[in-house]
């Protein structure tokens, strides 16, 4: 089995558009969280998100963007930091062994509440011949495999909040396995739509307005949290054959070493203890990582009640005592939850928490609550620590768990 590095790194992100930049922002426990508005919402209608500070024409001429839903726009520009950050030259034949595997949760979710609008609002009779390439799920892979000539397996996996996550895993198990040498892999998702927002606030997830400081209304682990913000983003990795990175002088900025994918079975939206604690295991053990070599953990950590609670009783039962000495965080008390991207910016985070020697904090922790009681990270990053091994935890509607787990290489 071939090891595998991480050799690029982009971000498109509610805490700036570089990793350096979305990093220093996280160790600042700055919140990307404001009220906002959506290009159909009714007029005055606002709501709480975490957007993306991106402005589409420094990315792409106007016929360009024409073709493009915003998921596609973030992805492709996440891509071209990543493939650039890795110096990474493929020839032809070596094209052949490259792929990308993308995560999405809703897809091109702007352009069908777009040809909606226009339907139902407008009442028009013919929405834009471009509607079905730019909604569709595979879109962003798609235009990444295209853009690189990438023309070995392109795939799009969509499991909700794990979406990335495991088309991170996945692509990493195709190199290991000796499929491919070269993978871009990660997710994205643009979901600030005033459709979209209203159907979570149905569902009774979304944090409630703090009306003093709206910026610190998500509040993971802490006992008066009330819920996730919506965020929107995208990450992308470069995931490469550790023996071709090092041939060629690559920066790594860590080894990959293990994947867990398993699902509850359980409940379509509630989490499960025992299939959380299964999904780290099952990382760990394709790792070689004891319970004491974990140094850090980037959390799920949504801030719905459930959802925390679960995630601090799964850590305990496959930690154990050990569990009280690992820092935890959730960093989408800042950037916010960016569902089906959501896995692929906070492996992005852990891989920075190696290269950075720190931790960022979980912002917003006021309250402690009994029934989560680790070392969150409450507040305040953390600099200057020794971090060799992280685990990047990602859980899902529908069961469907994810646990990636790097070192130092």
């Amino acid at each position: 089995m071939k090891k595998v590095a991480v050799t690029g790194l982009g971000i498109i992100s509610p805490l700036g558009n570089s990793p350096e930049v979305f990093y220093d922002n996280l160790i600042a426990g700055r919140s990307g969280v404001r009220r906002t508005s959506s290009e159909n919402s009714p007029q005055g209608s606002t709501y709480l998100a975490a957007p993306a500070d991106f402005n589409t024409s420094d990315h792409f001429s106007k016929k360009q963007a024409g073709i493009l839903d915003r998921t596609s726009q973030l992805a492709l520009a996440a891509a071209s930091q990543a493939w650039s950050d890795s110096g990474t030259f493929l020839d032809g034949a070596e094209k052949e062994r490259a792929g990308v595997y993308f995560g999405t949760g809703m897809g091109g979710a702007s352009s069908l509440d777009e040809a909606f609008f226009q339907l139902y609002k407008k009442e028009v009779s013919r929405v834009s011949p471009l509607s079905i390439i730019k909604i569709m799920s595979n879109a962003p892979a798609s235009h990444i495999s295209i853009k690189y000539g990438l023309s070995g397996p392109c795939l799009t996996f969509s499991t909700a909040c794990s979406s990335s996550a495991v088309a991170i895993g996945e692509a990493f198990r195709r190199i290991k396995a000796g499929c491919c040498d070269v993978m871009l892999a990660g997710g994205s998702e643009c979901l600030l739509t005033y459709v979209s927002f209203k159907c979570w606030e149905s569902l009774g997830v979304l944090a409630v307005e703090d009306p003093e400081d709206p910026s610190s209304s998500c509040r993971p682990f802490s006992k008066d949290r009330t819920g996730f913000v919506l965020g929107e983003g995208a990450a992308v990795v470069v995931l490469e054959e550790m023996e071709r990175a090092r041939r060629r002088g690559a920066k790594i900025y860590g080894e990959l070493a293990g994947y867990g994918a398993a699902c509850d079975a359980y409940h379509i939206t509630a989490p499960s203890v025992t299939g959380q604690s299964r999904t780290m295991r099952l990382a760990m053990e394709e790792a070689g990582a004891g319970i004491d070599d974990i140094d850090y953990i980037n959390a799920h950590g949504t801030a719905t009640v459930l959802n925390d609670s679960v995630e601090t009783q799964a850590i305990k039962t496959v930690f154990g005592e050990r569990a009280y000495k690992i820092p935890v965080s959730s960093t989408k008390s800042m950037h916010g939850h960016l569902m089906g991207a959501g896995g692929a910016i906070e492996f992005v985070t852990s891989l920075l928490a190696i290269k950075n020697r720190s931790i960022p904090p979980t912002a917003n922790l006021r309250v402690p609550d009994p029934e989560c009681d680790l070392d969150y990270v409450p507040n305040i990053g953390r600099t200057g620590l020794e971090i060799k091994t992280v685990m990047s935890n990602s859980f899902a509607f529908g069961g469907t768990n994810s646990v990636l787990i790097a070192r130092e290489a």
